[in-house]
């Protein structure tokens, strides 16, 4: 009997998402042990600088990467917007699954959405993306950085260091926090992180016997959407060091794509958007990405 051996970050929401992934896989395939194989990335071990200072969110996977080579794992579960544009050659996305929520969270003990807050008002996030839009829509706060997990986070907002947090629906509904959600930050007004919501599962470019395995819980929408949306990201050299956003919209065939592009330092953005034949989500994420670049994106991305 196969033993499937999936390397995960040890936090309470990855391993969440790992146990998730786990379960459908015994259900597609009755039989099959999945084991899971849980360590310490150095993202989650550097708490105290900005992710964007040390390198992005591709930290959180190297670790995963190396135990997959060495054969410790045969494939990884990653929230699919912490995956740069870009993997090795030595690596694949096996699948990725139906999309949670991609939107953002409003989080605070004492207001109910972000117009509430009072000037002045503490709200936590280390995201340069969500800094940028807090700035837009809300000048008069004051906004600092917020590291951790989803429950060190949500702890530092009770004990009164923040007013308000912003942090990812998605997580906090998967890890039945609903109720802490006091409100949606969301399209048209607010844009996600590219992929935001949605889980992948990463394993050897070279080993389609397990790449097979995981077919089965492929979902087609969320796919073309998140192609179009990594496309986009990857066509404008979109980093965690630069504020990008996307969200795609599918119906009927069709795709609609709005990518947005911060600066953080002169606290202003871009956005634009196209649609086309869904079947072709690199081409709209491509249109998307050069109307931003004729809109002046180079400069706000420091190309």
């Amino acid at each position: 009997m196969k033993i499937l051996r999936l390397a995960t970050r040890e936090s309470t929401l990855a391993l969440w998402q790992t146990n998730h992934v786990a379960a459908l896989l015994r259900a597609a395939h009755p039989g099959l042990q999945v084991e899971p194989v849980p360590m310490t990335t150095r993202g989650d071990q550097i708490l105290d600088v900005s992710l964007s200072k040390i390198g992005g969110k591709g930290l959180f996977l190297k670790e995963l990467e190396v135990a997959m080579l060495e054969g410790r794992a045969d494939a990884a579960v990653h929230s699919l917007k912490d995956v740069p544009m870009q993997l090795e050659p030595e690596f694949a996305l096996a699948a990725v699954l139906a999309r949670d929520n991609p939107f953002d969270a409003f989080i605070s003990d004492q207001y109910a959405t972000l117009a509430e807050l009072p000037a002045g008002a503490v709200v936590g996030t280390s995201s340069q993306r969500r800094q940028v839009q807090l700035k837009q829509l809300r000048p008069d706060l004051q906004l600092r950085d917020l590291r951790g997990n989803i429950n060190t986070r949500l702890a530092k907002c009770a004990a009164g260091e923040y007013d308000a947090i912003i942090l990812a629906c998605a997580g906090l509904e998967r890890l039945g926090l609903h109720s802490r959600i006091r409100s949606q930050l969301a399209a048209p007004q607010w844009w996600p992180a590219v992929a935001q919501g949605a889980i992948a599962v990463e394993c050897r470019s070279g080993d389609p016997e397990t790449a097979a395995l995981f077919a089965a819980l492929n979902h087609r929408p969320t796919e073309l959407r998140v192609r179009a949306e990594r496309a986009m990201n990857r066509a404008l050299h979109g980093s965690c060091q630069v504020p990008v956003a996307a969200y795609a919209e599918l119906t009927d065939g069709r795709m609609r794509l709005t990518g947005w592009v911060g600066d953080a330092e002169n606290v202003r953005s871009i956005q634009a958007d196209a649609d086309g034949d869904a079947a072709d989500p690199e081409a709209i994420g491509g249109a998307v990405a050069e109307k931003l670049f004729a809109l002046g994106a180079a400069d706000l991305l420091r190309l």
